[in-house]
């Protein structure tokens, strides 16, 4: 017994040993300079994959730590605005399929980031801070700055694409043009007969400049080209049409549809970015299949445009196109840097966030919640150290391979983590004994414990419904729930007193403590009230608020105690009203209610500060 005791141990040992040797995994690193290459590669190991982890590297982060009693909107509304302010250098991509035997075959990508704004428009970020510990820690790494500013991929999200091409300009054919269902008005069919007059004069002309004629009728070709407003475009004739309203675009391009076989309109976008049309550029083409090539080089031409503007955006549409599974270890986090930047600003609600997330990854799996499925009560501080515990406590090998023998690393190698995660994945799997991926029909499909796993943004949560309804739990390994209702926040006690003191006061104050009740320290300054009976906490707050408050209660009243409900704390998360001690980030929040239009003007100048690193912006160096 003693002997075997000896062998699973040193397996233990041999087996963190072997993970720990990064020197020798490749990990492909991606800037500017390799980056259409590497997208070719990528889209072909996304397309093989069963899953694809991902993990990135922001320049910093505002907002305070997810707490047990947050529910789903309040951690998003914490979340949300460090999304906004910072930004991304680093993005690791890592598609991998599971093979038998716990078998993982893998191929890292590291892309570095920088948000340039190459199209002079203000996009992606006019500006972005930093935190200076951030930034040292991932110095410590390896992370090459110069590289990463230099050489990073820029990119524009969706939204942001969209509005580019409005402020561009961007000409593309018109096709399959859909007849308005209003019938023309005389003034409707005076346009377009005038219009068909002018184009077919024009037309005309542009045919038989280039046939046999005397030097005379060449001179009045080209002046009637000039008066005609003839121009040229791609080495061919063409006309632009001014309109005054999209109507009348759309009747030129109704006309056009069966007015003459070589003729190809372009709509042209007004430069104020509006998203009008401020005319119509009809090319003239030699032939019909002179005109059907001329299609294909602007639609090539402008598909190449399209991939500069959306830059790394392209990695994003490859995995939200492929469907497959999305693994994390922070979701939350994660997945509204990724709607921020890639997608679209992040919407005030969490229902919104989830619902617009959904639509681009469908299937999302935090690791973090796979963990608590374990047992562990041991606060995980990341990846490594969770690989580390898993490893000292659990037998489950994994084979790693990464077929990419090609990449060199120099010195040290940065962004393992979306490596890590693979690993961590299927360490988890063999101990759940889950079996990730099953096939059937030929077809495969993810296993049932993990499909029932997916998109849970919370990262306190131990269940899926806690995920979705306002049940919160107030201890971190204690899994009683409380409703949102029944909790009070309270404040303004002595300094140095115990959450065992505060209950005896409260208890021996009034009536109402009676019942089951609980308190919990949440910092030095401020305490949780939970009430395991319904209705207390009205009672409670409603006592405070008297002014035929008495006895004891009135005497921590006339101490300084104050009392407020989870409302509040929701006020406070939505404006993100935050000091270093969460009696004062309350108090605000209760200021901003009585005098909402005075704290509105004075957002702006208040920034966030949490943490007592520096925060850098751009704009001031």
């Amino acid at each position: 017994m003693a002997s075997l005791f000896h062998h699973l141990q040193f397996l233990k040992l041999k087996q963190k040993r072997s993970f720990c040797t990064t020197s020798k995994w490749k990990v492909k690193q991606v800037t500017t300079s390799n980056f259409t290459q590497s997208l070719d590669e990528l889209k072909t190991h996304i397309s093989s994959s069963d899953f694809i982890a991902i993990s990135m590297e922001k320049t910093g982060s505002s907002c305070p730590r997810v707490l047990p009693f947050d529910t789903a909107e309040t951690a998003y509304l914490k979340l949300r605005p460090s999304a906004h302010r910072f930004q991304l250098l680093h993005f690791a991509v890592c598609p991998f399929s599971v093979t038998d035997s716990n078998n993982l075959v893998a191929h890292p990508y590291n892309f570095l980031l920088f948000p340039r704004d190459e199209l002079k428009m203000g996009m992606p970020a006019y500006s972005f801070s930093c935190q200076t510990s951030y930034l040292a820690s991932m110095a410590r790494k390896g992370f090459d700055f110069n590289a990463c500013i230099y050489n990073g991929i820029s990119y524009l999200s969706r939204a942001q694409e969209s509005l580019a091409k409005i402020r561009i300009g961007t000409a593309s054919p018109s096709h399959n043009v859909m007849k308005s269902s209003s019938p023309p008005t005389v003034a409707d069919k005076i346009f377009v007969e005038r219009i068909r007059s002018r184009i077919r004069h024009w037309r005309k002309t542009c045919k038989s400049s280039g046939t046999n004629s005397s030097k005379d009728e060449e001179l009045i070709n080209s002046l009637r080209s000039i008066v005609l407003g003839s121009e040229q475009f791609r080495s061919r004739p063409s006309l632009t049409i001014d309109v005054c309203s999209e109507r009348q675009a759309q009747l030129i391009l109704e006309m056009l549809v069966d007015f003459a076989d070589d003729l190809l309109p372009l709509p042209v976008p007004a430069k104020s970015g509006s998203g009008t049309t401020q005319a119509v550029r009809i090319v003239l083409a030699n032939s019909k299949e002179d005109k059907d090539l001329l299609e294909k080089e602007l639609q090539s031409f402008e598909e190449e445009e399209n991939k500069k503007i959306r830059g790394f955006r392209e990695v994003i549409d490859l995995i939200s196109a492929s469907q497959k599974p999305v693994i994390s270890h922070n979701s939350l986090n994660d997945c509204t840097l990724v709607h921020s930047k890639f997608i679209a600003p992040l919407p005030p609600q969490v229902d919104e966030f989830i619902s617009s997330l959904c639509t681009a990854f469908p299937k999302v799996l935090d690791l973090n919640y796979l963990m608590k499925k374990i047992g562990s009560t041991r606060k995980l501080s990341g990846i490594p150290s969770a690989i580390s515990y898993l490893n000292n406590n659990f037998y489950a090998p994994v084979d790693l391979e990464i077929p990419d023998r090609d990449t060199v690393n120099k010195g040290r190698i940065h962004g393992l983590n979306a490596l890590r995660l693979c690993y961590l994945f299927m360490k988890l799997c063999s101990i759940l004994k889950i079996s990730p991926i099953v096939t059937e029909y030929g077809k495969k499909h993810l296993a049932p414990e993990l499909e029932n796993a997916t998109n849970v943004f919370h990262p306190c949560s131990t269940s899926i419904q806690e995920s979705c309804n306002g049940d919160i739990n107030v201890w971190t390994h204690n899994t009683r729930k409380v409703s949102c209702e029944n909790v009070v926040f309270l404040w303004g006690f002595k300094f140095g007193t115990t959450a065992g003191m505060l209950k005896n006061v409260l208890r021996s104050s009034h009536d109402i403590f009676s019942g089951e009740f609980d308190v919990k320290l949440v910092d030095k300054s401020c305490a949780i009230v939970v009430f395991w009976q319904q209705g207390l906490s009205k009672d409670f707050l409603d006592v405070m608020n008297s002014e035929e408050i008495s006895g004891d209660l009135k005497e921590l009243v006339s101490d300084g105690v104050r009392v407020t409900c989870y409302d509040t704390y929701k006020t406070m998360c939505r404006l993100g009203l935050w000091e270093m001690d969460l009696a004062e980030s309350l108090e605000r929040a209760l200021e901003s209610s009585r005098y909402d239009t005075k704290i509105n003007g004075e957002r702006h100048s208040s920034e966030i500060h949490w943490y007592n690193d520096n925060v850098i912006n751009f704009d001031d160096l």
